[in-house]
């Protein structure tokens, strides 16, 4: 099942957050420099591709559907945001053999956004999981933050992750959450199915995003295994054990958020030493991506510490 926020038709949840976003709007007070901030795969981006259908197709035949949350897979603005060639529309996000967003990326924004324009219409630059920002990109950025150019609006995703002051200063900042129940809510909309008939009860918790489960039940899809049956440990077992990590990057996104599952279930106040293990590998992990270490030396060892320990 694909989940990537530029195919997501259906805006589940958010209601009220889009709601404020389209008055602002309508009220012509939409901030052209926006922060989305919330946990990954909550759904601020799609949020955010939502926003910009809706904007960019207002004149157009089959215009965004406000009254459903629905975008028409029939409009022009959207099917030319899908074949990367609006003129309306920039997306910046980190490249899949990179561990940065790069100063490259943002320079050729520059040059894009000093193109003139082929219509009236605002232009809209969407930047993705800005945590992947280097220093250099920021930098960068923040100059033409300072100063954008006429009708082009800036929304930025933070997935609530430090962001520099001086970047956070320029925008205004939309907290996004979601609880447990509109969670699941969302999920089973995107399933057409109740998620705990599909997975154990181990592998959700309070902390679960739509994103998150949705990447599970895909691994369960494409691994062929019952994630009914199977518990929390035996399943971050097998990813380790067979190495699905270093096949696609999303496995090992997968594993992050498991592993930080796995302490959340099993934590304890009495248990001084999982206490202990939990900060050392919430610490490792912050480390291994930011210095881009080696993913399988972590992997073995949270087994042999934490799983076998």
């Amino acid at each position: 099942m694909i989940i990537d926020p530029l195919n997501q038709t259906n805006l589940f949840g958010h209601k009220h957050h889009f709601n404020d976003l389209i008055n602002l709007y309508l009220k012509k007070k939409l901030p052209n420099k926006i922060l989305l901030s919330g946990e990954k795969g909550i759904g601020k981006c799609t949020m955010a591709y939502h926003l910009i259908n809706y904007i960019l197709s207002e004149e157009e035949e089959f215009s965004y559907n406000l009254a459903n949350l629905r975008i028409n897979s029939k409009n022009k603005s959207f099917n030319l945001i899908i074949n990367c060639s609006n003129p309306n529309f920039y997306l910046i996000d980190i490249a899949d053999d990179k561990k940065n967003i790069d100063i490259n990326q943002i320079r050729n924004l520059i040059i894009n956004l000093n193109k003139s324009s082929f219509n009236q219409k605002p232009r809209f630059v969407l930047i993705d999981n800005i945590e992947f920002l280097n220093i250099n990109s920021i930098n960068a950025l923040l100059k033409i933050l300072e100063e954008p150019n006429d009708n082009i609006y800036f929304i930025l995703i933070n997935n609530n992750k430090k962001v520099l002051p001086t970047l956070r200063s320029r925008c205004l900042n939309f907290k996004i959450e979601l609880n447990y129940d509109q969670s699941i809510s969302i999920v089973n909309n995107i399933l057409k199915d109740n998620i705990h008939d599909l997975l154990n009860s181990e592998l959700i918790n309070n902390y679960s995003t739509p994103g998150q489960l949705i990447k599970i039940f895909n691994f369960s899809n494409e691994k062929n295994v019952d994630l009914k049956k199977i518990t929390l440990k035996q399943l971050l077992c097998l990813i380790i054990n067979e190495k699905y990590y270093k096949k696609e990057t999303s496995i090992k996104d997968l594993i992050y958020s498991l592993i930080e599952l796995y302490f959340r279930k099993n934590i304890s106040i009495q248990d001084i030493q999982l206490i202990d293990m939990h900060s050392f590998f919430l610490k490792k992990i912050e480390n291994t991506k930011k210095f881009n270490l080696d993913d399988e030396t972590l992997f073995m060892e949270f087994e042999d510490k934490v799983l076998n320990g």
